[in-house]
């Protein structure tokens, strides 16, 4: 399964913050980001979690998702083209294991995951 994102801009960065609540300045505010050492503000961890579910939820029913995890491993940097994967392990006992990743179009791994889901996925 393959979900490819559009560019992360600021209105996402905004419209996110709104949606979520989490207003943190180092996503939306380029002073911020730069005194802390940063190029630009940067996409919400939560948000690229948030796509890796969109990858699950449009191929299996939510209600057959058993767990859903992640590590995140790299910043999301602004302007940046995500792409949200999930590859089947195994399929063991009625459940299916994914492995998750949200990569970037340099090859950057932004985010690390698994999911359990129940049943195999259609073909």
């Amino acid at each position: 399964m393959k979900l490819k994102l559009p560019k992360i801009t600021r209105t996402t960065l905004a419209l996110y913050a709104g949606a979520s609540g989490d207003h943190n300045p180092m996503h939306i505010d380029l002073d911020v980001a730069k005194s802390a050492g940063m190029d630009d503000v940067f996409a919400h961890g939560m948000l690229s979690m948030a796509y890796l579910g969109r990858l699950l939820t449009a191929n299996v029913p939510q209600e057959r998702i058993r767990s859903y995890s992640v590590r995140f491993t790299s910043i999301t940097p602004l302007y940046a083209e995500p792409t949200a994967t999930a590859q089947v392990t195994k399929v063991e006992d009625g459940l299916t294991h994914l492995d998750l990743t949200m990569e970037l179009a340099d090859g950057t791994v932004t985010l690390r995951g698994t999911a359990v889901i129940e049943g195999e996925l259609a073909a």
